[in-house]
């Protein structure tokens, strides 16, 4: 065999050996870095319905304004519903969409049995 052609082949070979370790090493690289994202993504999956639960189990806590106790209502938000209203809030909104209009803080006063004078 000629010398010349078996001394390529010789470093050609050294050459893929060398391409295929660095292959290996960013193969590893890249397997290590997917496994983190997975185990990320996971905890932020555990994470977001802890949170989510928590939201939907909060009651309206009363506060205090010029010395009466009032139900505070929640900011309004996308993952707020309805349910998650005071329960005279509800009624309100429940007698706003009856009337299938205009409707006066007194109309749904009186509705309530509130005092309207």
């Amino acid at each position: 065999m000629d010398p010349e052609v078996l001394e390529r082949i010789t470093a050609r070979r050294a050459e893929l050996d060398d391409l295929e370790a660095q292959l290996t090493e960013q193969l590893s690289a890249v397997r290590s870095e997917r496994d983190e994202l997975s185990v990320a993504e996971r905890a932020l999956e555990r994470v977001s319905e802890e949170i989510a639960g928590e939201r939907a189990s909060v009651s309206p806590a009363p506060g205090h304004v010029a010395g009466r106790t009032v139900m505070l209502v929640p900011h309004r938000g996308p993952e707020i519903q309805e349910a998650m209203l005071p329960p005279d809030y509800q009624r309100i909104l429940s007698i706003v969409r009856q009337a299938g209009g205009p409707v006066t803080a007194r109309q749904v006063g009186e509705t309530l049995g509130w005092p309207s004078a």
